[in-house]
């Protein structure tokens, strides 16, 4: 009875109601994507450097040369030397070294030359054909085999440098003799092959046996380091800055650092959203405090018809908290939207999704909470006012 006589005062009036759910929703709406994005974003970033203690380049930002090499999400700092590189990956104290050659992509999937172990570094398998074992041989990443519909035995021309126009290499086609299981992470969007093959690729006038020979004028793009023990990632980003002209980075700490940066934008968002709550949980009191001057009388004729002070305390309470839990239903959903949105964005230029069906239960069970509280707080003052309420006095002035 009390539940279907708040719903009907809800909508006394219908605008205000409106109002209040629309900036209700908007910044739960606001809140659930930071949430959703926050905790995707890093368990993202974190699950792709899982085993990579450095990553060897050339010099510049280590940002980077860690987001370019790792993530795949930005050009790289410049090419090495391969046989000076060679020097340090067969050091005693590194355990896996992972040579990586950029240069091509195939319709803005990149092209990276490299080892068959860089498919173990993020516990990716065959999933059918096999590895590539000759020149311009590819294992296509389970993403692209099935936004392309590529099958093993398909071929294609790789365009040069990052854009999906560049100039066409025509000279060599490339085979795929692969496609890698999916794994969530990064290498589901990429196109594997040997480094001979970029670097075949990139000097047409050298011969295939050349290109594996004359080694000592080869250039790579980066090395990620494995240690067998922490001294190394301690000792070597000082060692290879004073004695090469490479360059040393940690993934774990350029990857802190930018969470850091985005941890600020995100906060500032944040706060932003919490304003416009606090914003609706005003909109509500008011709504609910003109409303209850407009309906004093009505009150007044539930207390002689036998309602007790805490039924009309309740029956404020109710109304409010109603209309917060429609506003985070409404928040909810339209942040999930978003977040569909922002994905497809994201997947288009940085090859990364987010998962809109995602619950992260800590944090959002807090934002029910929170919009519990706004409800009780904005239908306080109300609410002791009806419980409060003199009924001869307001039937007296009907």
């Amino acid at each position: 009875m009390i539940l279907k006589l708040a719903w009907r005062n809800i909508w006394f009036k219908p605008l205000n109601t409106i109002l209040s759910i629309i900036l209700l929703a908007s910044s739960v709406a606001i809140i659930t994507v930071l949430i959703l994005l926050q905790k995707q974003f890093e368990d993202q970033f974190s699950k792709n450097a899982d085993n990579i203690d450095l990553v060897l380049g050339a010099k510049g930002s280590p940002l980077q040369l860690v987001l370019s090499s790792v993530y795949q999400v930005d050009a790289p700092t410049g090419n090495i030397n391969f046989k000076e590189a060679q020097t340090w990956m067969k050091n005693p104290f590194v355990k896996t070294a992972i040579p990586l050659a950029f240069g091509d992509n195939y319709l803005g999937f990149k092209i990276v030359g490299t080892t068959p172990t860089y498919l173990n570094q993020f516990n990716s398998k065959i999933q059918s054909g096999k590895i590539f074992d000759k020149n311009f041989e590819v294992v296509i990443g389970s993403e692209i085999a099935k936004k392309l519909n590529i099958k093993i035995g398909d071929s294609f021309f790789g365009s040069h440098g990052d854009a999906k126009e560049g100039e066409k290499h025509e000279e060599n086609k490339y085979i795929v003799v692969g496609i890698a299981s999916a794994t969530g992470k990064v290498i589901d969007n990429l196109i594997l092959s040997n480094i001979e093959s970029v670097w075949a690729m990139h000097n047409e006038n050298d011969h295939e046996h050349e290109a594996e020979n004359h080694e000592e004028d080869k250039e790579i793009t980066a090395v990620l380091l494995k240690f067998r023990n922490k001294m190394g990632i301690v000792l070597w980003p000082r060692l290879i800055a004073q004695n090469t002209q490479m360059q040393a980075a940690s993934p774990a700490i350029e990857i802190n650092r930018l969470f850091s940066l985005f941890g600020i934008g995100l906060q500032a968002l944040q706060y932003l959203a919490f304003g416009i709550m606090f914003i609706s949980g005003i909109s509500i009191f008011v709504a609910l405090y003109n409303s209850l001057k407009e309906r004093k009388y009505e009150f007044a004729i539930l207390r002689v018809n036998g309602a007790s002070r805490i039924q009309l305390l309740t029956l404020v309470l109710i109304e409010s908290l109603v209309l917060c839990f429609i506003g985070y239903i409404f928040g909810t959903i339209i942040g999930r939207i978003a977040l569909v949105f922002i994905s497809k964005s994201s997947e288009n230029e940085f090859k990364m999704t987010f998962n809109p069906l995602e619950f992260v239960w800590n944090l959002e069970g807090i934002l029910v909470l929170v919009t519990i509280f706004v409800g009780v707080l904005a239908a306080l003052i109300p609410a002791l006012k009806a419980y409060t309420m003199n009924i001869s006095k307001t039937l007296a002035n009907a």
